[in-house]
């Protein structure tokens, strides 16, 4: 595309959404779900993601690049109907930090799409090859999974992070948002499918299902036409889709995630990380659930705590632990912990802490509540550290590392679509490469089998 073409259409991006706010007549382009049955939206869908198949990738990532852009020159529109969303819900619920949406989040959002358009296309690619004795040459190839569905809660930055992975790998997606972020995924969508019709490129490459339970039925139960489905959200919704589901689940899973602090471990290092996995956001998965101290550095507890109460933090505390703290941390903000207080995830300012007597009571006590998402030893013995490595099962395995780096933009990927916590086809950050599958490609010179 000419740099003429490009900031023509810019200009055009600019404009007001074609009919969006005009909330009993909105544009079946822009908004097909007000007219059209999820039977049928998810048809439409099915057809765009043979399209897809055409497009190079250098018109996906202008695709992206663009859509970027649009969603900034967007920005006040989409903070209108984010206001919205965020007026139905209560401020103190933890989802609702992550229903916000702010100038400097969408500024972030429009960033991780152009670090994903930056990215290597994962299509295309050669995984194995061989030459057969009769010359017959095969070939294993990297391929889209045609239609991907995503079921989510109140996290409208899903909409643009689904999209933007899904187009770079060369998929259509069906978005299922919750109700709680209906107005601010509406727009987010009709944003997306104005930049794809600019490109003459099918909008229903991107769809958005309406918001009632129904929907999420008929889409887990699309066999033949959605490939893919892909839950993010709270534990109760990724059971439901895995109970439901007649179409392949990825699970993403809930994050109870551990911090294990060894009688080796380094206590400057051990307060900066356990502060940060814990307050730096509360409503994400990859924060800080659980605190396990070695009974020998059980006077390193306060300090370990100590700028958690800055964050107001309720500590959950064992009866060892709760004896240590009685006087040492704010009185309100200490309580015994009970049996519900471990294999929490709290996505809240809270969080347990338990002693053990050992690196061998800490794994154990992990083994039984970790969610298998994001656990961490801080030590500065290797013995301990390399012991933790081998033996935690879960997706991702830190030391001395704050847990907050769970994340496809931290880990370079651009972005993800989410944290996997199963281990078949993908485990961890989500991004290009587990959105694609591959074929077989068989070629000769008229080999017939005898």
């Amino acid at each position: 595309m000419t740099s003429y073409k490009r900031n023509n259409l810019i200009e055009k991006l600019s404009r007001p959404l074609s009919s969006f706010f005009e909330d009993d007549e909105r544009d079946d382009e822009v908004c097909p779900e007000a007219t059209a049955t999820v039977s049928e939206l998810i048809d439409r869908a099915v057809v765009a993601s043979r399209s897809l198949l055409s497009l190079n990738d250098a018109t996906i990532n202008s695709i992206l690049c663009d859509a970027a852009k649009a969603l900034l020159l967007h920005s006040e529109a989409v903070l209108r109907e984010n206001v919205r969303d965020l007026n139905r819900m209560d401020p103190s619920d933890p989802k609702y930090d992550r229903l916000k949406l702010t100038e400097e989040r969408l500024k972030g959002i429009a960033g991780d799409m152009e670090n994903v358009a930056s990215l290597t296309s994962p299509l295309g690619k050669i995984l194995d090859e061989r030459i057969r004795p009769n010359g017959m040459v095969i070939k294993k190839v990297s391929v889209p999974f045609g239609l991907i569905g995503v079921i989510y809660e109140a996290r409208p930055n899903v909409t643009f992070d689904v999209f933007s992975l899904c187009l770079k790998s060369g998929n259509a997606c069906v978005l299922k948002g919750g109700s709680d972020a209906h107005f601010s995924n509406t727009i987010l969508v009709a944003v997306i499918r104005e930049v794809l019709k600019k490109y003459q490129v099918n909008p229903d490459s991107c769809i958005l299902l309406p918001p009632e339970r129904e929907a999420t039925t008929e889409l887990l139960n699309a066999v033949g036409r959605v490939d893919l489905i892909i839950p993010r959200g709270s534990s109760s919704l990724i059971h439901y889709v895995r109970e439901h589901a007649r179409i392949p689940v990825i699970e993403t899973g809930a994050g109870i995630c551990h911090t294990y602090f060894d009688n080796a471990g380094d206590r400057e290092k051990g307060q900066v990380i356990i502060t940060n996995a814990k307050t730096r956001r509360v409503s994400v998965c990859n924060a800080l659930d659980c605190l396990l101290i070695h009974k020998d550095r059980l006077g390193d507890l306060p300090y370990l705590c100590e700028r958690l109460v800055e964050h107001n933090v309720i500590i959950y505390a064992d009866p060892t632990a709760y004896s240590v703290l009685e006087g040492k941390y704010p009185k309100e903000l200490l309580q015994q912990a009970t049996m519900e207080s471990f294999g929490t995830e709290f996505l809240d300012y809270k969080m347990s802490v338990r002693v053990v007597s050992s690196i061998e009571e800490a794994l154990e006590h992990i083994a039984k509540h970790s969610s298998k998402h994001s656990e961490c030893i801080v030590s500065e013995s290797e013995e301990s550290i390399d012991l933790f490595e081998q033996l935690v099962d879960a997706a991702c395995v830190y030391a001395n590392v704050s847990t907050a780096f769970t994340d496809g933009a931290q880990f370079g990927f651009g972005a993800e679509i989410g944290i996997s916590t199963q281990k078949l086809h993908a485990r961890g950050p989500m991004a290009l490469p587990e959105l694609t599958t591959y074929k077989y490609i068989i070629e000769g010179e008229g080999q017939v089998r005898l």
